[in-house]
């Protein structure tokens, strides 16, 4: 699932799931990725080789007039977007992380952007106005609730939600109104996708969200998941077609391969679940 901030009108439909516990799908470094990610959680199952100190990394928007930053979180490897347009300085972010929220409200303010709709009641405390969003088909309370085919103005630009549950059921994948760029959240991965063995997993519905809602993409069209861990910062939806080593199967070799990675139940699982179902807020 994606989560984003983002500045809409009320009677709009905000982005966003939720700035959220985060739980690491299949990965190793379970205990970083899961008490500090807010968002269900997916991996590709290999330990970190980031550099600690890194921060962020920038790439250039291919759509004139779209501002697009990729930041990162080292103990979690987790990715956090920020888009904007240009002149109207409305933006969004998607998929925050609650350690670095300072850096990124504070990265928005030099920037000069306004945020209108969180998915957390954190950050809501200090920037009044703020509103929180989060799939409908999560369950979780938030103000808004989104669906399939909701668009998220900002600017003269959006994002598209579409619906793309198996890791969870509140899962969902942001794509701009261009088709040129894609935040699959804890869907699809860079080679690899979430787990699908508990918090509402069904591998044959995420098998089917890939292939009949990320996979129908233009080639071209970038992949920018929630996480990775080896390093990589982008792939496209070509590459994912091609040489994704669990998607390329079929469905059935799919299911029985999820169905047999015997991965450990992932730490502090029974207090982020809570958490999500509250937008985030429980306890901390």
């Amino acid at each position: 699932m994606c989560s984003v901030i983002s500045r809409v009108k009320p009677v709009q439909r905000a982005l966003a799931s939720t700035l959220r516990l985060r739980t690491n799908a299949d990965g190793l470094n379970y205990a970083a990725a899961q008490s500090r990610r807010f968002c269900p959680g997916f991996s590709t199952g290999a330990q970190p080789l980031w550099v600690t100190s890194r921060s962020y990394c920038a790439r250039i928007a291919t759509t004139d007039g779209l501002f697009f930053r990729q930041l990162f979180e080292a103990e979690s490897s987790t990715y956090t977007y920020l888009l904007a347009d240009t002149n109207t300085k409305e933006a969004v972010i998607i998929d925050p992380v609650l350690e670095t929220i300072d850096r990124d409200l504070k990265f928005v303010s030099e920037l000069g952007l306004s945020l209108k709709v969180a998915g957390t009641y954190l950050p809501k405390k200090r920037v009044p106005g703020l509103k929180s969003a989060i799939s409908k088909c999560s369950g979780a309370s938030a103000d808004i609730h989104l669906t399939e085919g909701d668009k998220i103005p900002f600017g003269r630009h959006c994002l598209i939600v579409r619906e793309t549950p198996g890791h969870t059921d509140g899962c969902i994948t942001l794509v701009t109104g261009d088709q040129t760029m894609a935040f699959t959240g804890d869907a699809l991965l860079i080679r690899g996708c979430g787990r699908t063995d508990f918090q509402q997993g069904c591998a044959e519905k995420l098998y089917h969200s890939v292939h009949e809602k990320i996979f129908t993409l233009p080639d071209e069209c970038l992949i920018y998941p929630a996480h990775d861990y080896l390093g990589q910062t982008v792939s496209t939806v070509g590459e994912e077609r091609k040489y994704n080593p669990r998607l390329t199967k079929s469905m059935e070799e799919f299911v029985e391969i999820m169905n047999n990675l015997n991965l450990p139940k992932p730490k502090k699982i029974d207090i982020s679940v809570p958490a999500n179902l509250v937008c985030g807020v429980h306890s901390i």
